[in-house]
């Protein structure tokens, strides 16, 4: 999993609430479980027409925000069903962190396992940062991880909460797997103890 420690880029407003997972990454796109390819279907029904054509009112479509690399939006973001391709379509996109007064829980849990930095920060500092990003190619936020920090375009520093199990996680690149293989030493240990003790158990040669 890709580290996450410092971002800094475009930030996209988003101004809805209860976006959900389906409106993120429709059901025809569910067909895979590859991580890539899944950007294209990023809130496809908001960002196409019927014929493929590109809506052009919607924020990621137009020219300040085709690179956004953050989102500020609405409260309850992630809602609906439990799909991880959402968290994948958003990275494979492009964005790195989301920024909103509160998450699906689900949702928020498959971000921080596929390097996603999912913020909760008060609804009154959404709406500051909503209006920062309103300002199109100066709507630059530094999102510091380390300090907890995220930085306005006109240098306030806002701080943010996070679980330090989960920031370690990020600022490592650790996913499950990743956790899982830090204790392979350990995992060793045990399986030749294993062979030594019960025998029996060990697979044939």
């Amino acid at each position: 999993m890709q580290k996450f420690t410092s971002l800094t880029g475009v930030a996209a407003p988003l101004p809805m609430i209860n976006i959900d997972t389906d409106k993120i990454i429709p059901k025809q796109f569910l067909k895979t479980i590859e991580r890539t390819g899944l950007g294209r279907g990023l809130f496809d029904e908001m960002r196409f027409n019927a014929d493929g054509s590109e809506k052009p009112e919607f924020v990621l479509n137009q020219p300040a925000y085709r690179t956004a690399q953050i989102l500020v939006a609405g409260e309850n973001f992630g809602c609906g069903s439990s799909r991880e391709h959402a968290p994948w379509a958003l990275l494979d996109f492009g964005i790195r962190c989301i920024i909103a007064s509160s998450f699906a829980d689900i949702f928020y849990n498959n971000c921080f396992k596929n390097g996603v930095l999912p913020l909760v920060v008060p609804e009154e500092i959404v709406a500051q940062l909503m209006e920062d990003a309103g300002k199109g190619a100066n709507a630059v936020l530094t999102v510091d991880l380390e300090n907890q920090t995220i930085s306005r375009p006109d240098g306030e520093k806002v701080p943010f909460q996070i679980d330090p199990f989960r920031k370690h996680c990020l600022l490592n690149g650790l996913d499950d797997i990743g956790l899982t293989l830090q204790k392979g030493q350990s995992i060793d240990n045990y399986e030749d103890s294993l062979k030594l003790s019960q025998p029996w158990l060990a697979p044939a040669a």
